[in-house]
């Protein structure tokens, strides 16, 4: 039984993993989307200057979704590496 409970807590550990990747993922996207509709606003509208304030609004908010995601992905990433060796202990401590 408890062979079948490490295999539950490793395997929901690697989907918890992916999981954070994914929303890693999703962040970058989401910050080149922002920071590329900020290009094309610039390209297409750099003669009106009410349009210049949007693309640096898009700018910033672009840099600051890719800052908060990569700062996201390494936080969550080293709570899951805490609790594995946490994991690996309890594991090990049971064994002895």
């Amino acid at each position: 039984m408890n062979g079948d409970s490490d295999t539950r807590d490793r395997l929901a550990l690697e989907r918890t993993r992916m999981a954070n990747e994914r929303t890693f993922l999703a962040y970058i996207r989401t910050g080149l989307s922002l920071l590329a509709a900020a290009a094309v606003m610039f390209q297409f509208f750099s003669k009106l200057h009410s349009y210049i304030a949007t693309v640096w609004v898009l700018v910033i908010f672009g840099l600051l979704v890719l800052v908060i995601g990569v700062f996201r992905f390494y936080s969550v990433n080293a709570e899951l590496n805490r609790y594995a060796s946490s994991l690996k202990d309890l594991q090990n401590s049971e064994k002895s």
